[in-house]
């Protein structure tokens, strides 16, 4: 867990008793509300955190629990590093708005971090992105579709707000959550690799901002809203 605190940013516990296991030798202040992220680095088990201050990666092997393998700064205005980081392979992708507006991408080794590239064109400020098939995807000021590779954006569109989140599903579509409750379906890249497409959309809550991101477990779809309304809605008949 990410707790900031004045012994180590990241403490471990053990998951059936509760017992503090190590603690990590970063002290940054936790982020706003991102959190770690598993990563391999040269085969080395690692997460990654967007503190309020840089990307840090830690280990979490055995006697080497806690030890930064790499750190890169990034800092943003009004403590406003909200998106959780996404992995792929010994890559990381980091994205904040305010003094940034950039999407980032960085290659992590255990000497250290550097950058691939970073694109300021776009951003987000509050979706977690997620990497897939060579892609990444966000939902903050419309869905966007960005190459890996590259970091040129394909494609963007939809009534998308600041609030907003996506997740993928097995068959290469994007569930998007948004606004005050707006819930839709998104073809990837893989179906409309140079536009944007909706499927369908649904008003699912009406009252207040959905920060908080879509979760899709067990055939079963949950949106919460800010003031803590909750629908589950059933999405497979099993």
């Amino acid at each position: 867990m990410e707790v900031g605190g004045k012994t180590g940013n990241l403490v471990a516990f053990d998951t059936r008793t509760g017992r503090q296991l190590w603690e990590s030798e970063n002290l940054d202040e936790a982020a706003h509300t991102g959190g770690p992220v598993p990563i391999t680095v040269e085969g080395v088990p690692c997460v990654a955190v967007l503190t309020l201050r840089n990307l840090v990666v830690t280990r979490i092997d055995g006697a080497n629990a806690g030890r930064t393998v790499a750190t890169y700064s990034w800092t943003t205005d009004f403590a406003n590093n909200i998106a959780t980081p996404a992995v792929s392979g010994d890559s990381v992708i980091i994205t904040s708005a305010y003094n940034h507006y950039a999407m980032c991408r960085v290659k992590v080794t255990l000497k250290g971090a550097t950058k691939d590239w970073e694109n300021k064109e776009v951003a987000s400020g509050v979706c977690s992105p997620l990497i897939h098939d060579g892609r990444v995807y966000w939902a903050w000021r419309g869905v966007h579709c960005l190459d890996f590779e590259t970091g040129k954006e394909l494609w963007s569109g939809g009534k998308v707000g600041s609030q907003g989140s996506c997740i993928l599903t097995s068959d290469d579509r994007l569930i998007v959550y948004a606004n005050k409750g707006a819930l839709s379906l998104v073809e990837t890249a893989q179906r409309s690799p140079k536009k944007y497409v909706q499927v369908a959309t649904s008003t699912v809550l009406s009252k207040t901002d959905a920060w908080p991101h879509v979760v899709l477990a067990d055939g079963r779809l949950v949106c919460r809203d800010r003031n803590g309304n909750v629908r589950c809605m059933a999405v497979s008949g099993k």
